[in-house]
């Protein structure tokens, strides 16, 4: 996880996309944050959708078979 620079006074804050790494403003004016725009927003969402990412999780009783 990346960590956003501090903003000055009047500043929004500025992360790292996700996606690309570019910096990207995390604001209520970029309806794409945490990303830069639409195509890493939707390439995340792919991502996801196609069970790319998986959550680490011990397998329950259930899960093992006899």
């Amino acid at each position: 996880m990346t960590t956003p620079s501090q903003p000055a006074e009047g500043r929004a804050i500025e992360v790292r996309c996700p996606g690309c790494g570019a910096m990207t403003l995390y604001s209520a004016s970029n309806q794409y944050r945490p990303f830069c725009s639409a195509r890493c927003q939707g390439h995340d969402f792919g991502a996801w959708a196609n069970e790319a990412y998986r959550v680490e999780a011990k397998p329950s009783v259930e899960d093992i078979d006899d």
